[in-house]
């Protein structure tokens, strides 16, 4: 059947197009200026790659941006003195400490040292805990971002059977609590399982919406899936280099097999990943105009 790309390059180019106009809008209106501190401990080029990222589009986006970095060998109670200063500086307004951390640092307790009102990442316990009362300020960018995807391509969510594969903390667990809500475009039958789980290729085939961050290449095949089936693949593998010098990625799903059979489907890559920067920018925006009281 022909298939529809879910492009999450196009969707998170109008998101930043409608934030831009916000961020004029707060500025001429209210005197504010979106204000976003991206803090990394080390010179690991992966987290590097991300900041850099995440400040290009901040700064695209006409944030007040600052970049924190610190020392491979910080302690803990530096860093989270360092957090601790934003959380405190009134033109700051999302607060994000680049992940993973080095060993000798616990990363739960700073990132619980974040205050939640510009835990912009949404990893505060607090925060997680509205997202499951179904009262939140602000969403994780993963879940968030597959949920504007699913909203702007207009699959219908409500009733259907929505299969997560992969229980993560940042994409399964989320995005289950964000899907199961009493509110429009969520009220859905939601599963979630992984290759642990008996005979789990029986949920996978019943999947009206499929979500997939199992962590292994090219692992969801065609006939794991119904005809008609939407897919979203969390995924990105690097698998080395072709002749002309270019990366070589792939997801979690072998897209050649699985588009013959899906009605809707993300590519890997230019599918979630663009999405989560999207919402990183949109968290910071929200943040802003929570420390303003304006709900408009």
């Amino acid at each position: 059947m022909a298939y529809e790309l879910i492009s999450g390059t196009e969707i998170g180019k109008k998101i930043r197009a409608e934030l831009k106009e916000e961020v004029e809008r707060l500025k001429n209106k209210y005197g504010v200026v979106p204000g976003l501190v991206t803090i990394l401990v080390g010179h690991d080029p992966a987290s590097a790659t991300y900041v850099g990222g995440k400040q290009r589009a901040a700064n695209e986006l006409g944030f007040y941006s600052v970049k924190e970095e610190l020392p491979e060998d910080v302690s803990e109670e530096k860093l989270i003195e360092v957090v601790k200063k934003y959380n405190e500086d009134p033109k700051i307004h999302g607060v994000l400490v680049q992940l993973p951390l080095p060993k000798h640092i616990d990363e739960k307790k700073v990132l619980y040292a974040i205050d939640p009102k510009k835990d912009v990442d949404v990893f505060h316990p607090e925060n997680l805990g509205k997202l499951l009362m179904g009262e939140w300020d602000l969403l994780p960018c993963a879940p968030h971002g597959i949920w504007q995807m699913l909203i702007r391509s207009g699959v219908k969510i409500e009733g259907s059977e929505v299969v997560i594969l992969g229980r993560s903390d940042l994409v399964g667990k989320p995005m289950t609590a964000i899907l199961m809500q009493d509110r429009p475009n969520a009220k859905a039958i939601v599963t979630v399982c992984d290759e642990n789980t008996p005979n789990y290729v029986s949920h996978t085939k019943r999947a009206d919406i499929l979500i997939v961050d199992i962590g292994k290449p090219k692992f969801v095949k065609a006939d794991m899936v119904k005809e008609g089936v939407v897919v979203i693949d969390c995924g990105n593998h690097w698998l080395g280099t072709s002749p002309d010098g270019k990366p070589i990625i792939c997801g979690d799903v072998d897209f050649e097999e699985v588009k013959e059979k899906a009605s809707k489907i993300t590519p890997v890559p230019g599918g979630v990943g663009p999405m989560i920067i999207a919402m990183l920018m949109f968290n910071t925006v929200k943040a802003a105009k929570m420390a303003l009281g304006v709900k408009e």
